[in-house]
């Protein structure tokens, strides 16, 4: 059984993703801070059918996260696809002129030391099983940095390059890395931002395996 692993799961784009994958088959393993709220996302998903487990982790704290995607994955399965999607903090979004290197820390933890992290977890079982899938989720200062948000604009940068290297490194190896870029924030009934048609935004990555780099909608949007 195909399992996938989604880092910074809520119930919106988490949520969408989960049953999007559940149609298909796929085991869920929901991975974020809060485990009340994780409890309430799996029981919501359940009462539509779709089975997900839990796996509480801070992703700013490595070993917690390295700990949960390893339960996860002897919960449920060699994890067969990773989506990193956590939201970051308002914090995270100061002024650059108003940035020093201590209010880089939280973004550098957040965007660089997780997404590694949860790579380097499942990065063997991916090779094991000679594919696999790694879907980084960043907003649109991935892609223009954003003088009022230096933080993510900084940690985006970052996390989009180290996504674009294993992209590079890892497409021999039948393992496709990708990145989804949403402008703007995530909006019910927007017709390329919902989170209906974010997860099939992302299914599709994961199906058609082609390129890095994507974008939910125009980047003025």
């Amino acid at each position: 059984m195909s399992s996938i692993a989604i880092v910074g799961a809520g119930p919106g784009l988490g949520a969408a993703v989960a049953r999007r994958f559940g149609r298909e088959g796929y085991d869920i393993a929901l991975v974020a801070r809060d485990p009340r709220r994780l409890d309430e996302l799996v029981g919501a998903l359940a009462a539509e059918g779709v089975t997900a487990h839990g796996f509480p982790a801070d992703v700013r704290r490595p070993e917690e996260l390295v700990a949960a995607l390893d339960a996860a994955g002897r919960a449920l399965g060699t994890v067969e696809v990773l989506q990193y999607s956590p939201v970051p903090h308002r914090d995270f979004m100061r002024p650059v002129l108003d940035t020093g290197h201590r209010d880089l820390v939280g973004p550098i933890e957040f965007s660089v030391y997780g997404p590694v992290a949860a790579v380097q977890q499942v990065l063997p079982g991916m090779r094991r099983l000679g594919r696999g899938t790694i879907l980084f989720v960043n907003g649109g200062s991935a892609a223009v940095p954003h003088p009022e948000r230096a933080g993510t604009s900084i940690a985006f940068a970052a996390e989009s390059a180290y996504g674009h290297l294993l992209h590079d490194r890892l497409a021999g190896e039948g393992i496709h890395v990708a990145q989804l870029v949403i402008p703007g924030a995530i909006v019910a009934g927007h017709a390329r931002k919902d989170p209906v048609v974010l997860a099939e935004t992302l299914w599709g990555m994961h199906q058609d395996r082609h390129g890095f780099r994507h974008y939910a909608d125009d980047l003025d949007s």
